[in-house]
């Protein structure tokens, strides 16, 4: 006996169409209930003194069973103090201090490792400013456990929408997942967000170790290696907030990183295909 997975599973090749319902084993939707994952939200911050608290403040009363990295690159304003006192009073919340700046694809992937080693079922990315809903966390979750390798918290799909906007960050958004799908051949609408939920499975079938980007191109790199692997990958509908306190981390030489990197992959793809070669 199977069950179907409701939602948007979607192709990652260039076909609009979407996927047939994924069969799943029973045992992961039976009678309205699920069995417990173990949960880990990532959290990388860099002077995030004052957005940090009511961020953490928010995911704990939203997903309570679920646990807690902040992965802090050394923020000059004490940030990372900051997280050892919050971990210090709630068991559930854990701090990983690193080195210095290294860009957000590398505090991500050191959040991985440390997930992974700790055996956790489920690893999520969310930004710590409040951009990303730790109350919308729950729909991420429910399309896990549905059967998908990999949810994106969607902002151009029916339902998702952005707050507080200007028009140029809508433009960098929007054009720059256009590109990315005409490039790659996917038909994922969000390819920049940030907010995922990787099941460990799906991680641990991709290469970490040769992934180097950062920022957007972070993102797009993780998703484009799940849907070389032929991965199911479901977008849900979020609302994606403007930060309230500190300034974005986006620079000009991110998002060239990442269009140069697309540029790369995607006609590295086509010459693969053409010529019948396989890998990268």
């Amino acid at each position: 006996m199977h069950f179907s997975v409701r939602g948007p599973p979607l192709r990652c090749g260039s076909s609009p169409r979407r996927l047939a319902p994924t069969l799943i084993d029973p045992t992961i939707v039976l009678y309205g209930k699920a069995p417990v994952l173990r949960v880990l939200t990532i959290i990388p911050t860099y002077n995030e003194l004052e957005s940090l608290p009511k961020t953490l403040a928010r995911l704990r009363a939203a997903v309570p069973h679920v646990d807690v990295l902040i992965a802090d690159d050394n923020s000059p304003d004490g940030t990372g103090r900051l997280a050892d006192g919050f971990a210090a009073d709630d068991p559930q919340v854990h701090v990983l201090h690193r080195a210095g700046k290294e860009g957000l694809g590398a505090a991500y992937l050191a959040g991985f490792a440390w997930g992974l080693d700790a055996g956790y079922d489920v690893l999520v990315e969310m930004d710590a400013d409040g951009s990303h809903q730790p109350e919308q966390l729950p729909l991420l979750l429910d399309a896990v456990e549905k059967g998908a390798d990999l949810v994106l918290g969607s902002r151009w799909v029916p339902g998702g929408s952005v707050v507080n906007w200007p028009l140029h960050r809508k433009l960098i958004s929007t054009c720059g997942s256009l590109y990315s799908r005409i490039l790659l051949g996917i038909s994922v609408r969000d390819i920049t967000g940030g907010y995922r939920a990787f099941r460990r499975t799906t991680l641990e079938a991709l290469d970490l170790d040769s992934v180097d980007s950062v920022g957007y191109g972070f993102q797009v790199d993780m998703l484009w290696r799940v849907c070389q692997k032929g991965m199911t990958v479901v977008e849900v509908p979020i609302t994606f907030v403007e930060r309230e306190f500190g300034a974005s981390k986006m620079s000009g030489n991110i998002v060239q990183e990442a269009m140069v990197n697309v540029t790369r992959w995607g006609l590295t793809a086509r010459w693969n295909k053409l010529t019948g070669r396989t890998g990268s």
